[in-house]
């Protein structure tokens, strides 16, 4: 079964001309299994290429073979190429219906994507065939948590109690460096796939909700929690406290600095940060947001604990504040003010920093005619000229933002005290800082490789450069 949050390969993909192509000459059962076999002791080894053609050597002779197309979506999902995974996940569920791993993991995959509906098929489908299967009770949950459903309670429980430590594969050439990632069942983790390599760290995860603390932590040289949304994870975050308390290991992120960056008090104490304006921000429950008479139009709702835009609306007027508030999920809603991040030319603009052990790193700059900016959805690629003006943000930073701002983004930096985190701000008039939000579930996203994107790719290798190097001297195993 492979981890949840591991990543996926382009290069594994089963190819649609493979699966038809006329298969050579039968290999015996005895061959299959040395064949596996050379391909797993490749893949543990890290040499993913030379893995993927030996998964491939069994495919192109029986494109069915269970063991192959699950084990080359799984080195695929851990390679980073996600489309890849997807199509041999499918590829095994669609020749072995009954088979609950790989329900399981392309249901995994499938929820990563936003795909609820059809996750929720392959977990359930997973549960008729086995009704005891954690990782489909696992799944199941956060399916049904993306959509507030109750249900979700009773599968977080069949699903982790007692499955509370996941050991994930190691796929190192040499010897390892123990790490302890503490995780949320629930979401709100860190991202930490870019900068933990499995091919030097062995990574057991601790789902800290359902950890007895009784039992010793495994081995471990370092820790990584990896709980990161305040607003999202009280409990998991309480959790992990109790966790760290059996621990002298160094500890990235740890649990009190996380907690002190959910929206409502990010916005009370960094607007103390010289240079930084934060907006008005309110947790309501839905009576009283909508019996409060000093609300200020427009203005912003969210639900709490979701980032991507997810959940976040825009409210013209009064009249329009009860139809919003009853498409949120969640008994509460923040009320935020709207902060307008647009510049003379009517475009608004959303840049982002991350704060690596205490340096600041240009991440992007993304330039929208919509209020809610993000990246993916800011039409960058059809737009030269807006990436023109990212490239002169992410190769001189100081000179784009300016003093002021550059000063108040120190500011905002010491103040979170995080070792791996980010803000996403605007720039006002006077040069003071627009603060959007600041926390440790920032995601640092490897471009595409099309080429338009070459200007991003140093800014982007000198931020994960950077957590890599934390990581390996909080370690103690050197850097790199």
């Amino acid at each position: 079964m492979t981890v949840p949050d591991a990543r996926t390969p382009r290069a594994a993909t089963v190819r649609k001309d493979q699966r038809q192509r006329a298969p050579r000459q039968a290999m015996s059962s005895d061959d299959v299994a040395h064949a596996l076999e050379r391909a797993r002791v490749l893949a543990r080894a890290g040499d993913d290429e030379a893995a993927k053609q030996a998964y491939l050597e069994v495919l192109q002779r029986d494109a069915t073979q269970f063991d192959a197309l699950n084990e080359v979506a799984a080195l695929a999902y851990a390679s980073g190429h996600r489309s890849a995974a997807r199509t041999a996940y499918k590829q095994a569920v669609m020749c072995h219906p009954s088979n609950p791993v790989a329900r399981v993991n392309l249901g995994n995959l499938l929820f990563e994507d936003g795909d609820l509906s059809d996750a929720e098929t392959q977990f359930r489908a997973a549960l008729r065939v086995d009704p005891d299967l954690p990782e489909a009770h696992q799944g199941l949950a956060r399916v049904l948590a993306e959509v507030s459903d109750k249900a979700a309670a009773l599968h977080w429980q069949k699903g982790f109690a007692g499955h509370a430590v996941v050991t994930r594969q190691y796929r190192g050439p040499g010897p390892s460096v123990p790490l302890l990632l503490l995780v949320d069942t629930g979401g709100g983790n860190v991202p930490t796939q870019q900068w933990i390599d499995e091919r030097r760290y062995a990574v057991t995860a601790v789902y800290t909700e359902f950890y007895d603390p009784i039992h010793p932590l495994p081995p471990h040289a370092v820790v990584v929690n990896a709980v990161g949304d305040a607003d999202r994870c009280p409990a998991a975050l309480a959790r992990a406290e109790r966790v760290l308390a059996l621990t002298d290991k160094p500890v990235i992120n740890p649990p009190a600095r996380v907690r002190a960056t959910g929206r409502v008090e990010n916005a009370r104490r960094l607007a103390r940060v010289p240079g930084v304006i934060t907006p008005e921000t309110r947790l309501l429950s839905r009576a009283a947001l909508l019996a409060a008479g000093d609300l200020r139009f427009p203005l912003l709702l969210r639900a709490p604990g979701y980032h991507t835009g997810e959940h976040f609306l825009h409210v013209a007027d009064r009249a329009a504040l009860a139809e919003a508030a009853a498409a949120l999920p969640g008994e509460d809603v923040l009320a935020i003010e709207y902060l307008d991040a647009r510049g003379p030319d009517g475009m608004a603009r959303k840049y982002r920093v991350m704060f690596i052990d205490g340096v600041a790193y240009p991440l992007h700059l993304a330039i929208s005619a919509d209020w809610k900016v993000h990246y993916f959805t800011a039409g960058m690629a059809t737009n030269a000229a807006h990436r023109a003006e990212e490239r002169r943000f992410l190769d001189d930073m100081p000179a784009v933002l300016g003093a002021r701002a550059m000063e108040a983004l120190a500011g905002v930096g010491a103040a979170l005290g995080l070792d791996y985190g980010g803000v996403d701000f605007a720039l006002a008039p006077d040069g003071s800082l627009l603060l959007f939000e600041a926390n440790a579930t920032m995601v640092i996203i490897t471009p595409e490789p099309d080429p338009i994107w070459d200007y991003r790719r140093g800014a982007i290798d000198a931020a994960l450069a950077a957590a890599r190097r934390m990581l390996a001297r909080r370690a103690g195993c050197g850097e790199t």
